[in-house]
C-alpha cells in the first residue's frame, strides 16, 4: 500500500514538473517568440542608481553642472550592437564625455567633416548606436562620400537646455571646430525640469535628479533619513535584480525561467517607482547647502510653467544656431520621440517594457511636448533647422524602445538617425548646391 501511494505520488510529480514546463515554454514563446532551449532572452542593464552617480562615474562640473570623471567606463548592452565584433566597452576623454576623441578635437586632414551630437541620454547613447548608421546614410551622398565624417559626442544623461548651448559656448572658446551639429532634445527639458520646479529649484538649473546626489557628497547631511532608507530599498532591488538575470541565465528549465521573470519584472518596476521616489525626496533646506543653485524666479505651475521651460529651450537652440552659423557650420534640431506622446501602436510585449503608468516622466511629457511643438514654430522664422522627430516610430513594426524612460533600441536609433540623414540631405546646404 504504501508502495502504491509513492508511485502515485512520484507519477503526479513528473506530471506537474512536465504539465509545468510545457507552461512555461508557451510562456516563453509568447512573450519572445522563440523557443526556450535554444534562445535567451536578453536583459538590459538596471538603471543607474543614484549610488552608483556618487561613487563610479561623476562629478561636479563648474561650467556644465555635471559631468562624467575622465576614464569613467561605458558599457554598450550586446543588445545595441550593429557589429557583433565591436567592443562592448568604452570610456570618457579628458571632459568626461563618452568619446574615442580628446577635445578639442584637431583636424587630421583636409577632408576631415566634424559633426557635434547634442543632447542628454538619448543622445549618449545615439552617439554609440546611432552616429555609425548616421554618418552611412550620409556617406551615400556624393558631398559626404569624399569626407571622412568624424562624429564627435557633446551628449551627457540628463542634460537639457541651457546646458547644451553652454557646452556648445564653452567648447567653441576652448578652440573646437565644428561642421554639422545635431542637438537631439525635448524630453529632459520637460521632464526634469518639472522635477527641480517641484523641489524649490530654477527649472533652468541643472537637473536635481543628476546634480543632487552629488550635491550630497559635498554636504553629507543631504542624505536625509528618507533619502537614506529609500537608498537602501533601491541597492537591494537592484543587487536582487541581477542576481535574478543570473539564475535566468543559468537555468535550464523554461518554468523555472518564466517563473523568476516574472518576479524580476515586479521587482524592477519598484525599482523604477523608487528611482522616482527617490529623486522627489528633499535633502537639506537649500540654503545649508554648499553649492548653491538659484530657487525659481517666480512661482510656476500647470502650463505657466511649460510655457516657460520652452521659452528657455527655443532660446538656447536659436543661440546654438547664431554660434555655429557665424562660424559657417550648420545646426540641425531635433525634438526627440518619446513613448508618452506618440501615435505608435504598442505590442503587448513592447507595452510591457516602455510604458509605465507610474512613471514620473509620463504626465509631464504629455502636458510638455505639445507646448514644446507650438514654441518650435518660432524656431524656424528664426532660420533654425529644427524638425519634429516625434513620429518617426509610428509605423516601425519592431520595438523601438528599451525602458519605460525615453531610450531606445537598435532599431530605434537606426529610425532616427535615418531621419536625421534626410532632414540634413534635405536641407539647402554644400550638398544641394
Amino acid at each position: 500500500m504504501g508502495g502504491r501511494t509513492a508511485a502515485r505520488l512520484i507519477a503526479s510529480l513528473i506530471v506537474f514538473a512536465v504539465s509545468a514546463e510545457i507552461v512555461g515554454l508557451a510562456a516563453y514563446y509568447i512573450d519572445t517568440g522563440a523557443l526556450f532551449y535554444t534562445h535567451r532572452r536578453a536583459y538590459e542593464e538596471p538603471l543607474p542608481a543614484p549610488e552608483d552617480r556618487l561613487v563610479l562615474s561623476e562629478a561636479v562640473h563648474p561650467y556644465f553642472g555635471f559631468t562624467h570623471r575622465p576614464g569613467a567606463p561605458f558599457d554598450i548592452p550586446e543588445s545595441l550592437r550593429s557589429d557583433p565584433a565591436a567592443s562592448l566597452r568604452r570610456r570618457t576623454n579628458n571632459f568626461g564625455f563618452v568619446s574615442t576623441h580628446d577635445y578639442p578635437f584637431a583636424r587630421t586632414g583636409t577632408n576631415q567633416l566634424l559633426l557635434g551630437i547634442f543632447g542628454g541620454s538619448v543622445g549618449v547613447w545615439f552617439c554609440e548606436v546611432g552616429a555609425p548608421r548616421l554618418v552611412e546614410s550620409l556617406k551615400r551622398h556624393p558631398y559626404f562620400a569624399a569626407r571622412e565624417v568624424v562624429p564627435l559626442c557633446f551628449s551627457h544623461e540628463g542634460y537639457k537646455q541651457p546646458q547644451q548651448s553652454i557646452v556648445l559656448d564653452y567648447f567653441l572658446a576652448r578652440g573646437q571646430s565644428l561642421d554639422l551639429a545635431v542637438n537631439i532634445d525635448g524630453f529632459n527639458d520637460v521632464a526634469l525640469a518639472v522635477l527641480n520646479n517641484r523641489r524649490a529649484i530654477d527649472f533652468s538649473m541643472p537637473s536635481v535628479q543628476h546634480l543632487d546626489p552629488l550635491l550630497g557628497v559635498v554636504n553629507q547631511s543631504a542624505l536625509t533619513p528618507d533619502k537614506l532608507q529609500s537608498l537602501a530599498a533601491i541597492w537591494q532591488d537592484r543587487r536582487l535584480m541581477l542576481d535574478l538575470i543570473a539564475r535566468i541565465r543559468a537555468t535550464r528549465s523554461a518554468s523555472v525561467a518564466v517563473v523568476i521573470d516574472r518576479y524580476y519584472r515586479a521587482v524592477r518596476s519598484r525599482y523604477v517607482r523608487e528611482l522616482g521616489r527617490f529623486s522627489n525626496l528633499p535633502s537639506n533646506p537649500v540654503d545649508n547647502a554648499f553649492v548653491q543653485v538659484a530657487p525659481p524666479l517666480r512661482p510656476l505651475e500647470g502650463s505657466a510653467l511649460f510655457e516657460d521651460i520652452a521659452g528657455v529651450w527655443v532660446r538656447s537652440s536659436a543661440i546654438m544656431h547664431e554660434l555655429l552659423t557665424e562660424r559657417g557650420a550648420g545646426y540641425f534640431h531635433f525634438l526627440q520621440p518619446n513613448q508618452y506622446y506618440t501615435e505608435r501602436t504598442f505590442t503587448p510585449a513592447e507595452a510591457e517594457v516602455a510604458l509605465n503608468d507610474a512613471s514620473p516622466y509620463k504626465a509631464s511629457v504629455a502636458e510638455g511636448y505639445p507646448i514644446l511643438v507650438r514654441a518650435a514654430g518660432t524656431l524656424g522664422r528664426q532660420g533654425v533647422r529644427f524638425f519634429d522627430a516625434t513620429h518617426v516610430f509610428d509605423h516601425e513594426r519592431k520595438p523601438v524602445y528599451m525602458d519605460n524612460c525615453c531610450h531606445y533600441t537598435l532599431v530605434g536609433n537606426q529610425v532616427l538617425a535615418d531621419f536625421i540623414a534626410a532632414s540634413i540631405l534635405g536641407t539647402p546646404g554644400p550638398w544641394r548646391n
